[in-house]
């Protein structure tokens, strides 16, 4: 296994999860390793060594949790929408390091979302249900923009029933109100606010177009 030289830097990772699905905490990265992500059950780290690579290193006691993600992956095999996985270890899965802005960075950044990111994302979803896995958990913080191509991160949760409805939601508010948005930086503070309302506010009657006339009102002309 090629990456046999790395595990004694993998094995020194300390992370912790925390409560109502919140990221992980990072208590110690050695030097050797980078932090690229952090998620509900693991860290994604990279070595310099090793720059094509990355390995999500899972908390203690969620080894369900990294075989149900290697399996996802198996399944979806050679998919130019997901990265490739080469492998798992003790700790964590073998995965190739994907370049590139999260939707959620786009809207930080300004950085125009075309149409067809929206498409291919789509045509992926299309594909996990093809081959009778469950595209869920799909958002912004998962979506890569690489090279004007979609790219979906986390598959973690494709092996489990049910749909949060979120991404559909995304689709929506893209074509209702993405027109006012586009090319504009949306501060964090504010996309956290909407996503604190959206969870707020979805478990009970939801309407979007009402939903989202109400933060129209921080992209009036002259407002940044």
């Amino acid at each position: 296994m090629f990456w046999e030289p790395i595990k004694p830097l993998l094995s020194q990772v300390e992370i912790s999860p925390k409560p109502d699905n919140q990221p992980v905490t990072v208590q110690f990265i050695p030097e050797g390793l980078e932090v690229v992500g952090t998620g509900t059950d693991a860290v994604v780290v990279r070595s310099p060594s090793l720059p094509q690579i990355v390995f999500k290193v899972y908390t203690e006691g969620r080894q369900e949790a990294r075989d149900d993600e290697y399996d996802v992956y198996r399944k979806l095999g050679n998919s130019p929408y997901f990265p490739a996985c080469y492998g798992v270890d003790d700790r964590f899965l073998v995965m190739s390091y994907e370049p590139g802005l999260t939707l959620y960075d786009c809207l930080v950044q300004g950085v125009v979302i075309p149409g067809t990111i929206i498409e291919e994302v789509e045509e992926a979803r299309r594909y996990v249900r093809k081959i009778g896995l469950n595209p869920r958990d799909i958002h912004l913080k998962n979506v890569l923009l690489q090279d004007g191509r979609a790219k979906l991160l986390d598959v973690s949760e494709y092996g489990k029933p049910g749909d949060d409805g979120r991404w559909d939601h995304l689709v929506q508010g893209y074509r209702m109100f993405y027109p006012y948005l586009e090319g504009r930086r949306i501060p964090m503070w504010l996309i956290e606010r909407v996503k604190g309302a959206y969870y707020d506010q979805v478990k009970g009657e939801f309407s979007l177009a009402e939903f989202g006339r109400t933060f129209l009102q921080f992209f009036q002309p002259g407002k940044r």
